[in-house]
């Protein structure tokens, strides 16, 4: 699970774990590096899913299918309420929504890298047959 920590920290992390497969042998620096380049995310990519369709596309990218489908639900369910008698719960769904997910808009960047820490982790672990990280 991701948790919200500082840029610092996460910068930290990466580096940390960089170092540990620089130490690698060739053939397992190769094998994480190929695994890397598929499961990695892209910052830019989640930003922009964030800023163009604030329904929570964003989270199905990094693979949080709860998440995501929360936000879609209460996001279709304030346009349908924009259509009928309780049109300013409907705005007050998206509103909120969209306050929400502006906070990740702007912290998209450490939100990513921390989804990618995760993931070295775990491909570091496989490779290694789940040696700690040093």
């Amino acid at each position: 699970m991701i948790t919200m920590t500082s840029k610092e920290t996460v910068t930290d992390e990466e580096e940390r774990l960089r170092k540990c497969v620089r130490a690698l042998p060739n053939d397992q620096r190769f094998a994480f590096h190929q695994a890397a380049e598929k499961q990695l995310k892209d910052p830019d990519t989640y930003a922009a899913l964030n800023y163009l369709f604030i329904a929570g596309l964003h989270h199905f990218y990094l693979g949080k299918w709860q998440r995501g489908l929360f936000n879609l639900c209460v996001f279709l369910g304030g346009l349908v309420l924009l259509f009928t008698p309780f049109s300013t719960l409907g705005i007050c769904l998206i509103a909120v929504i969209s306050i929400i997910e502006l906070s990740a808009l702007f912290k998209s960047q450490i939100i990513v890298q921390a989804h990618n820490n995760a993931i070295m982790k775990e491909i570091y672990r496989n490779i290694t047959q789940h040696q700690p990280i040093r």
